[in-house]
């Protein structure tokens, strides 16, 4: 599995590429949050580790952004900090999409039990994502089983769960057998 390591500090990045290698991952690594985006949508990564604070886009910034891309799939973010996180500082890394914490310098066995956890969630929401493709249709009037056991027509259920839109309108089959009159 590939992990994306967002890190400006040189001596940290070296260590946490060490650990990573041991470990057995593929590591990307970026100078900088903003290098780290577009690494990141380069490179397919799943894991992120990104200290927080670091020039042109902080760690915060970056899991912002990755978690309002609605097109990838889920990416776990770990967040590195220098100092002790304070209450109100882990609030706002939670209000950000962050998952879990390390402080500098890494414990690589801290940062392996991270990483375990992070590829459980990445596989377990690979399986919903997979059960969220199929959908629970009637056979025969067409209508979409919904979360709650209801059900609504399919132009409903995908408005409400994506951003597609749909235009209507009449195929030529269709419109011979419904309107038999236009089509001579």
């Amino acid at each position: 599995m590939k992990v994306l390591v967002a890190e400006d500090d040189q001596t940290s990045l070296a260590l946490l590429r060490g650990a990573l290698r041991k470990l057995g991952y593929e590591v990307v690594e970026s100078a900088n949050g903003a290098d780290a985006w577009r690494d990141l949508r380069r490179t397919g990564s799943r894991i992120v580790v990104s200290d927080w604070v670091m020039p042109d886009m902080d760690g915060l910034e970056l899991c912002r952004r990755v978690r309002a891309d609605p097109s990838r799939p889920y990416v776990y973010f770990i967040l590195l900090s220098g100092q002790r996180i304070g209450d109100s500082n882990y609030a706002k890394a939670m209000d950000a999409g962050v998952d879990d914490f390390l402080l500098k310098p890494v414990d690589p066995d801290a940062l392996r039990m991270r990483l375990r956890v992070g590829e459980r969630i990445v596989g377990l929401n690979e399986r919903v994502r997979v059960l969220e493709d199929i959908l629970p249709m009637c056979a025969y009037c067409r209508r979409i089983r919904d979360e709650k056991g209801g059900y609504q027509n399919l132009e409903e259920y995908v408005s409400d769960r994506t951003a597609t839109r749909f235009s209507h309108g009449v195929c030529p089959e269709c419109a011979k057998k419904h309107f038999p009159d236009l089509s001579r």
